[in-house]
């Protein structure tokens, strides 16, 4: 365990220097160097602690090799999205820990997003378009997407997996069992594709509507919005002399006014409106699809307890795959992971069969 943390320092340390050769910014491209610095500080203090040799482990694992064979087809924006989970994630862990056994909280909690941006207000010359860039880098879809096709293709694998196996029980995989597994593809894949627009859709309008409502409140009382951006800034520590006057400065561009509104009392990022909900519907159609054609494949060319065999070998390799990437956000073994969903999936497909079987047996 503990060499395991060492190695995800070092996988860090690896992964916020590859950001940095591919940012072209070279503000945010020093952040990200400093960054790894740090980690790398870190996996040095943590080896010597323990007293392990550093040298022989200072080496990404597969997982940070992964990542940033992803961040290479992707963009690396999707390698810094990934980082920040993980981040939030060993916070989140640590924070619970501490509540649990009623340790003291004292700020070391938190994650490196906070880091990352003090180090960047420090910076020499940084502009608010600077600001706003990794505002939106690191808010981005990032390690999310990956999430979101990992999981979209594991719908689609574990639920058309368990229909065909309901279906095969019940027929001895000779009739239907084709026909059933392309109609589940279809309607699960078309489902989660609707469910997917409906849910960027609604957030882009529900979104858009407190923008138009902010709008009309700076319009109708701008007085009164200046005091709570000012009240906004003294809530994080500014001296209130100083926070009226930069809320009086922002106020004299009513555009730029909203926006800083917008984003300090809504908490909404523009940016992140203008995502395609006929894209996500489209991304979220493929990968389900994916996930679910695999236990279809074998019915395409035989039947019978031949294609049964060959589609639970099939499913089983993917839930192992599917396991396996799930490592890339948990940290967990990839054989205990990956093994795990093999369980679960087959289990589910068990119990379906053992369903469609009685079935059978009893319209027999």
């Amino acid at each position: 365990m503990k060499n395991k943390t060492i190695q995800t320092e070092i996988d860090a340390c690896f992964l916020y220097q590859k950001l940095a050769e591919h940012e072209e910014d070279p503000v945010i491209m020093n952040v990200f160097r400093q960054m790894s610095d740090i980690e790398k500080s870190h996996a040095e203090a943590f080896a010597k602690k323990e007293n392990i040799s550093l040298e022989n482990l200072m080496h990404p694992s597969w997982r940070a090799k992964t990542l940033n064979l992803i961040g290479k087809i992707f963009g690396y924006d999707y390698v810094l999205g990934s980082l920040m989970d993980t981040e939030k994630s060993i916070s989140n862990a640590i924070i619970f820990a501490k509540k649990k056994n009623n340790l003291k909280i004292n700020g070391s909690e938190t994650t490196h997003v906070s880091i990352l941006r003090n180090i960047l207000e420090k910076e020499n010359g940084v502009t608010g378009a600077q600001l706003s860039k990794f505002e939106k880098k690191h808010r981005s879809v990032g390690g999310n997407a990956i999430r979101a096709a990992v999981l979209g293709g594991n719908d689609g694998l574990v639920s058309n997996f368990s229909l065909i196996m309901g279906i095969a029980g019940a027929t001895s995989g000779q009739q239907g069992v084709l026909l059933a597994g392309l109609a589940g593809l279809l309607a699960g894949a078309l489902s989660m594709a609707l469910g997917e627009w409906i849910s960027v859709k609604s957030s882009q309008e529900l979104y858009e509507n407190q923008m138009q409502i902010e709008m009309e409140e700076l319009e109708a009382n701008p007085e009164g919005e200046m005091k709570e951006l000012a009240l906004i800034y003294i809530t994080k520590g500014i001296p209130e002399p100083q926070a009226y006057e930069m809320a009086k400065e922002i106020m004299k561009d009513k555009t730029h006014a909203h926006d800083v509104l917008v984003k300090e009392e809504l908490g909404i990022n523009a940016e992140e409106l203008k995502g395609s909900a006929v894209e996500a519907a489209v991304y979220s159609f493929i990968m389900f699809a994916i996930g679910a054609v695999l236990p279809v494949i074998p019915f395409m060319f035989t039947k019978g307890f031949q294609a049964i065999i060959l589609s639970v070998s099939m499913s089983a390799v993917g839930l192992f795959l599917i396991g396996a990437a799930i490592t890339l956000f948990t940290g967990k073994n990839v054989w205990y992971s990956g093994f795990r969903q093999v369980l679960f999936g087959l289990a589910a497909a068990a119990i379906t069969y053992g369903i469609g079987k009685l079935i059978g047996v009893s319209l027999a």
